[in-house]
């Protein structure tokens, strides 16, 4: 009989087929990146950088963890307890992050102006990718359609999103109203704005972060507590306390 409990063992090392399978997934969406990178940010051999270290790591770690529960070690499942301690301090880190960024945005797209507006539309540039995002998001506006003055775009066309003229990207939804008296431009433009529209998307984006590092943060705190015991079965077993006890049914 090993010295860690027969049950508790295969599950451990079930979890930890579980995460290495993600972790060859992580290193196969890196791959797919890599394919793209020439056509991203000059930043992004940094990020990239990151994503193969954490994809690597999950790989890596989940190897470790199974290693340690087939050959009951000690020395190796410390070494998994110290990397599940380490990733859970990391994980929180991460996590707490994200929070605070997300309220950072929040308070920036709250704080636009109608001065910041007008300035936006104003640029050349600026008021191109605004009328890309009008007519991705179908929304009209930074702030309102008021954003637009007397001339509204065709890009804040609802009547054209409903005949199919805009493929749906799934946006929040959108609302059609009448054009303003004395202004021109479509019949039917979108009522929402794009700040209100873009925020929905980027606050998506935040929840699935912070579920995802909270969600490692807890697998790694389970790992954790789990690794300890099979660490006390060990060392219960090592000092001749006997095989490990059986787990009992309920």
């Amino acid at each position: 009989m090993g010295k860690i409990n027969g049950c508790l063992k295969c599950l451990f090392i079930f979890f930890n087929v579980i995460s290495a399978i993600i972790g060859c997934g992580l290193i196969y969406v890196m791959v797919r990146l890599q394919i793209y990178s020439s056509q991203l940010a000059e930043y992004v051999d940094t990020s990239m950088a990151w994503g193969w270290v954490f994809a690597i790591g999950v790989l890596g770690i989940s190897i470790l963890g199974i290693v340690a529960a087939c050959t009951e070690k000690l020395i190796i499942l410390r070494i998994f307890a110290a990397f599940m301690g380490i990733g859970l301090i990391i994980m929180m880190i991460f996590g707490i992050v994200v929070v605070v960024f997300r309220n950072k945005v929040k308070d920036m797209f709250d704080s636009t102006s109608a001065e910041k507006a007008k300035s936006y539309i104003e640029d050349d540039k600026a008021r191109g990718m605004l009328e890309d995002i009008q007519k991705t998001l179908y929304c009209c506006g930074l702030l309102s359609y008021e954003d637009w003055n007397t001339t509204i775009p065709n890009s804040c066309d609802c009547d054209l999103a409903v005949g199919g003229g805009y493929q749906p990207s799934g946006a929040s939804g959108y609302e059609c109203i009448s054009r303003p008296k004395g202004s021109s431009g479509p019949d039917q433009i979108f009522k929402q704005s794009c700040r209100d529209t873009v925020f929905w998307w980027f606050n998506i984006i935040f929840q699935v972060m912070m579920g995802f590092f909270f969600g490692l943060a807890v697998t790694a705190l389970l790992g954790l507590l789990v690794s300890i015991l099979m660490i006390h079965q060990v060392r219960r077993h090592d000092s001749g306390g006997g095989a490990s006890m059986a787990m009992k049914s309920y």
